[in-house]
């Protein structure tokens, strides 16, 4: 062991005895927040990423994401956590690896799985190295199969060791929403573990032992299609409703005393009942485009989920068709845009609805005014023309306004006299001269 490791590792050990030594391969919303939260619960946790500048802000404490109490976090358990851009270090000072790095949608819709196989080559020479048992555990959204067939190959290959024997293999996916990730993590509906050998298991059950969720355990492949099946679940449910939404509008009714009486039914739920105009984010477009990829690849024809994908893709549109209505002519006008962000409490923009709305505003010529307490910056990346505004205020002066993302501080803002189309049902805007929701 070199000096640079034996310093790592005595930085560890001078700390309060931990539950278990963590490395984190990948610092984005997963990486991150469950690093953070495993130190609130007396782990020492390195985090590795290639992302430099990323690694300078964690050792600051400072989050290079927006997630609700992530900041806190990060500073009151600064001790427990360290972060680096070298695997050597976090492999050797860890009893166990979490892969959490991305796999985004190639144009196919099929995942990429490069920054996977990359991470498993690099804790298989790291493992070479190792002495002793050290378990990885697979954290990313990969498809049925994947850990078995392409992780479990790479890891013995490189490390020249045998999983199940010389070292552990888990798979345990992750359900944290963005905005809420921290909160999702602490208070889960259930914890999945999916395992090849029996050790891995229970290391990866003692890590878990102080949640008082039911904790299901199963085969690899199984865990992996349990995080594929929710979100898929979890994203028709939402086409769903706002496909009954679109029924209801042209017969006057409310749909949110629709979903309110079938959501009381124990077998349908409430939650993600309420209509709008769809669902975006990093997760679900890419996991159910993913899932209809895999499902043909099989021989397999994914009729519900594609037409899940299909009713989300066209929501949006409906708000433009309920704009022209009352400005059927768009060319010159100013449209308002409140909210960038696919939801609130987050300052992710990936598939965010606003996407498509403001990309045919610009076709049809009208001029834009956009606000969003904390997705600018990430938007203007996407369109660097539209006119952003520093305040909420600023979007009123607009001749329509159009209600993209339900932003708790746009309930404080006086809609008198306003038209306004709105896609959250935010209920403040019903005050609006003239007011329109999207599918209610």
């Amino acid at each position: 062991m070199n000096a640079e490791n034996l310093i790592f590792k005595l930085y560890f050990q001078i700390l309060i005895v931990p539950v278990m030594n963590i490395s984190i391969i990948g610092t984005g919303y997963v990486g991150l927040i469950t690093g953070a939260c495993f130190a609130k619960l007396r782990n020492n946790v390195v985090l590795v990423d290639i992302d430099k500048k990323k690694i300078e802000m964690i050792k600051k404490g400072i989050p290079p994401i927006y997630e609700t109490d992530l900041d806190k976090l990060l500073l009151t358990y600064k001790n427990r956590i360290n972060a680096t851009t070298n695997y050597d270090l976090a492999v050797h000072s860890s009893d166990l690896t979490f892969i959490c790095v991305g796999t985004p949608s190639k144009k196919n819709g099929s995942i990429d799985l490069s920054f996977v196989k990359k991470t498993s080559q690099e804790i298989g020479i790291q493992l070479k190295k190792k002495k002793g048992w050290h378990l990885v555990v697979i954290k990313s959204t990969v498809l049925p199969g994947t850990t078995e067939k392409i992780i479990l190959p790479l890891l013995e290959k490189f490390s020249g060791k045998k999983a199940g024997k010389d070292f552990g293999l888990a798979m345990n996916p992750e359900f944290l929403r963005e905005g809420t990730a921290v909160k999702d993590f602490f208070e889960p509906d259930r914890i999945i573990i999916g395992f090849y050998d029996k050790k891995s298991r229970d290391v990866l059950k003692k890590l878990y032992k102080d949640f008082s969720c039911p904790i299901i355990e199963t085969s690899l492949s199984a865990a992996e299609m349990i995080k594929y099946a929710s979100n898929a679940f979890l994203a028709t449910k939402i086409s769903f409703i706002n496909e009954i939404g679109n029924l209801c509008k042209k017969i006057n009714v409310d749909t949110y005393e629709v979903a309110d009486g079938i959501g009381l039914d124990r077998r349908i739920g409430r939650a993600f009942l309420d209509s709008g105009i769809g669902w975006g984010g990093s997760c679900f477009p890419k996991d159910l485009n993913a899932l209809i990829t895999w499902a043909k690849n099989i021989g397999e024809k994914p009729r519900i989920i594609k037409s899940a994908v299909e009713v989300n893709k066209q929501q949006p549109l409906k708000l433009l068709q309920i704009l022209k209505k009352h400005i059927p002519k768009l060319r010159g006008k100013t449209i308002g845009i409140l909210g960038l962000a696919f939801k609130p409490d987050t300052d992710d923009v990936r598939e965010s609805r606003a996407i498509p709305i403001i990309k045919q505003l610009l076709i049809e010529k009208a001029t834009i005014k956009a606000y969003d307490p904390k997705a600018m910056k990430n938007f203007k990346r996407l369109f660097p023309t539209i006119e952003y505004c520093s305040s909420a205020e600023e979007v009123l002066n607009s001749d329509a306004i159009l209600i993209l993302t339900k932003w708790d501080e746009f309930k404080e803002l006086d809609y008198s006299g306003k038209t306004v189309i709105d896609g959250r049902r935010l209920e403040e805007a019903k005050k609006a001269r003239i007011y329109e929701g999207v599918c209610w």
